[in-house]
């Protein structure tokens, strides 16, 4: 399979499924057998997906990609072991980073939601224009494109947390804001703008915000 099919959903579903390290393997750079260079799409995506591993409070280096030929048998035992024993030492997910299980799970559920969003932006705000590894890693490393994947996450993913949360219980916005470790003038935030899309309502019997 080629490495540009590896999706943002498969990486954060395997960390979803308690994975503790994923490594993604492509074709060495420039040397695609295809005119779509794919391996330069799996490196976009793994470049946003520790962006967003870093946001939601996880180690980015559990995540890595390293390219190589057909040929490079001794390289891939290389690469495995070393990453294997990288991962090791950080230890187990979610337990090493000192976030509790379920949190872990609303995190990552939030953030795998965004996922069809994540792709649109990539393909209008997130895309490099030359196909090269250091126009990737000069464009995805920048400050500016950390303030820009801010700007188009954090939101999103704070809301998606939010619903997530109501869809087990009707909740007031301080209980969302201590479950969140948010401000509660954020959560409101994040309400009133919820609520204007239809998505949530104020249930008056239990003075708490609902799913609509």
């Amino acid at each position: 399979m080629c490495s540009g099919r590896v999706d943002l959903e498969f990486m954060l579903r395997a960390f979803a499924n308690g994975q503790d390290g994923v490594l993604v393997g492509g074709c060495k750079l420039d040397e695609c057998n295809y005119i779509t260079h794919g391996n330069y799409d799996a490196l976009a995506n793994v470049y946003l997906c520790r962006k967003i591993l870093e946001r939601i409070g996880l180690y980015p280096e559990r995540l890595r990609i390293a390219f190589m030929s057909g040929a490079d048998g001794h390289l891939l035992v290389q690469t495995s072991n070393e990453f294997a024993e990288q991962v090791r030492a950080m230890g187990p997910l979610g337990r090493a980073e000192g976030i509790e299980p379920a949190a872990l799970q609303r995190k990552l559920a939030a953030a795998r939601k965004l996922v069809p969003f994540l792709r649109l932006a990539e393909r209008e705000r997130l895309r490099v224009p030359v196909k090269s590894k250091a126009a990737y890693s000069a464009f995805f490393e920048s400050d500016e494109t950390d303030r820009m994947f801010d700007a188009i996450f954090t939101d999103k993913w704070a809301t998606s947390q939010i619903l997530l949360l109501l869809r087990d219980a009707p909740l007031s916005t301080r209980a969302i804001a201590e479950k969140l470790g948010l401000n509660p003038s954020e959560v409101s935030r994040h309400i009133n703008s919820s609520s204007r899309y239809g998505l949530v309502r104020y249930d008056t019997a239990s003075n708490c915000y609902a799913l609509a």
